[in-house]
């Protein structure tokens, strides 16, 4: 017999298999001994009150329970259809994994380096201030997400088969505890050899990652795609074309409006990223100063309304450390990143306001894609606040709402350093009015999160792509050229690393039908 039940495990008893099936046997009214086997299936944690994991077991019952075989046979494909993938981020490599599933070959160029030679490039930009334009924290193997954590949780249960892209992270090195976590993550020193041994799965069944390669025009023909042109001189065909290329690609969005392809704005998010001492959240949200063994950096997830715009809380990362998240020289940008461990002594989140194009200036909207031109707008201001460089522009969040200059900022997780600067006067009253609002709310939410320790971040800029590449709900080719599938976060069908990979899938389904 096999049940379902959900047990209580106190923090300092959450390794103790023998206490659950102790608890497990009494509810179920059966002998300890008569049980098998305790299946984790999913695993929260309540903190309400006093803090407890929530974990729903699958219950064996005088019986043993038979291993299921979730390991995909990727075989070998041949070279007679080919299909090139823009971007090696998880959009684009579970595209190839996906085609590869699916007999065709996928070709990824990549414009940046691979994850190792990355490295070395994140290393100048944290240390030297210098931004490489192709190779950064959002450009190179992996995508934005190899170094932005690998938060996993995604809403998009109903788009594909998370487990299956779960399972697939797991093949390749992922813990198995992505399964059962309610907001699992991988950390940004593992995702690195996971996405190495991504790239190997692809390479050894006949696909093909090339980096450095950057796309720099498309071969058209009679409302086709048949190619596209790599560094200004390799001109490569293909039967279609999967454009991966993330949020951050504003070259991409240039190249296809110079060619009259259809493009479209889209709503999107940009505030500041707010740190925290993580001792101080987890005080807040454990209810507690002294916290139960085993329980994990404590998250946080905030939202509201304010004038019919939302300001929430973005990619929040507990334990973590704010990056520059910059891809030209000139601009600012901010973003978070964790360790699987979580263990710095900081906690950062995206604090954003969500806009629209009518929230912009007459300036902006008379742009071709205004709110682009908007984000651009606030990371070269966010540079010229931090005297050109890296050091960010801060300021403490109780001078923020009492609109004073912070004389001394906090210490901090961003290695370049942080500049004090009047973030209230500087940046839009639109956006700085609703931010105002939103923190005092939040300190209502969670009394204590607006402290003079609490440190506002200037720029989180890249929540989202401002811009859509409009397609297809049936073929999921681009609206007015075959053989273009737009996919992923930069082309506005993704919000994060699962999403982006079910879309992924998604998109090699349909090639694979157009085909």
């Amino acid at each position: 017999m096999i049940r379902q039940i959900e047990l209580a495990i106190p923090p300092e008893q959450l390794n103790n298999e023998e206490a659950a099936k102790q608890s497990a046997a009494k509810i179920l009214k059966v002998s300890a001994n008569d049980i098998k086997a305790l299946i984790p299936l999913r695993r929260s944690i309540d903190a309400r009150r006093r803090p407890v994991f929530k974990i729903l077991f699958e219950i064996y019952i005088g019986e043993v329970p038979q291993k299921k075989n979730n390991i995909i046979d990727y075989q070998p494909v041949k070279n007679d259809k080919k299909v090139i993938i823009v971007g090696s981020g998880p959009a684009g490599m579970f595209a190839a994994l996906r085609l590869i599933e699916l007999g065709i070959k996928p070709i990824i160029f990549e414009r940046g380096k691979d994850v190792k030679e990355r490295r070395k490039d994140l290393r100048a930009i944290q240390q030297d201030h210098i931004v490489n334009q192709d190779s950064n924290y959002c450009f190179g193997e992996g995508g934005a997400g190899t170094y932005s954590d690998g938060k996993l949780y995604t809403r998009s249960v109903k788009r594909g088969n998370v487990k299956k892209i779960l399972n697939i992270f797991i093949r390749h090195g992922a813990d198995e505890n992505i399964l059962i976590d309610a907001h699992p993550h991988i950390g940004s020193n593992k995702l690195p050899k996971i996405v190495e041994a991504i790239r190997n799965t692809i390479i050894e069944c006949g696909g093909e990652i090339h980096f450095n390669s950057k796309v720099t025009d498309l071969i058209i023909d009679n409302s086709k795609v048949n190619g596209v042109v790599i560094n200004d001189q390799d001109k490569i065909l293909a039967e279609a074309v999967v454009l991966a290329t993330g949020h951050s690609a504003r070259d991409i969005f240039h190249l296809l409006s110079r060619k009259k392809i259809t493009l479209e704005s889209k709503p999107f998010a940009l505030g500041f990223r707010i740190e925290h001492p993580q001792k101080l959240i987890n005080e807040i949200q454990y209810h507690s100063e002294n916290i139960p063994e085993n329980l994990p950096a404590a998250s946080y997830n905030l939202s509201c309304n304010i004038e019919e715009r939302g300001v929430y809380s973005f990619c929040m990362c507990p334990g973590g450390i704010i990056v520059p998240a910059s891809t030209a020289p000139g601009e600012i940008v901010v973003n978070g990143m964790s360790l699987s461990r979580r263990n710095s002594p900081f906690a950062n989140s995206g604090l954003v306001v969500e806009i629209d194009e009518k929230d912009l200036d007459t300036s902006f909207q008379e742009k071709e894609f205004p709110g682009l031109e908007f984000q651009m707008e606030m990371e070269k201001l966010s540079f010229k606040l931090a005297n050109n460089s890296q050091s960010a522009p801060a300021q403490r969040a109780t001078d923020f709402l009492e609109g004073k200059f912070s004389q001394s900022l906090p210490k901090t997780s961003y290695i370049p350093g942080l500049t004090s600067s009047s973030l209230d006067k500087e940046f839009p009253e639109f956006l700085i009015k609703k931010l105002k609002s939103a923190l005092r709310i939040f300190n209502k939410m969670m009394k204590g999160y607006l402290t003079e320790e609490a440190v506002l971040v200037a720029v989180e800029s890249r929540t989202s792509s401002p811009i859509r590449i409009p397609r297809s709900k049936v073929t999921m080719m681009h609206i007015n050229l075959n053989g273009l599938f737009p996919c992923g976060e930069g082309a506005g069908y993704a919000g994060g690393i699962v999403s982006s990979a079910i879309d992924g899938e998604n998109c090699a389904e349909a090639i694979k039908n157009y085909l």
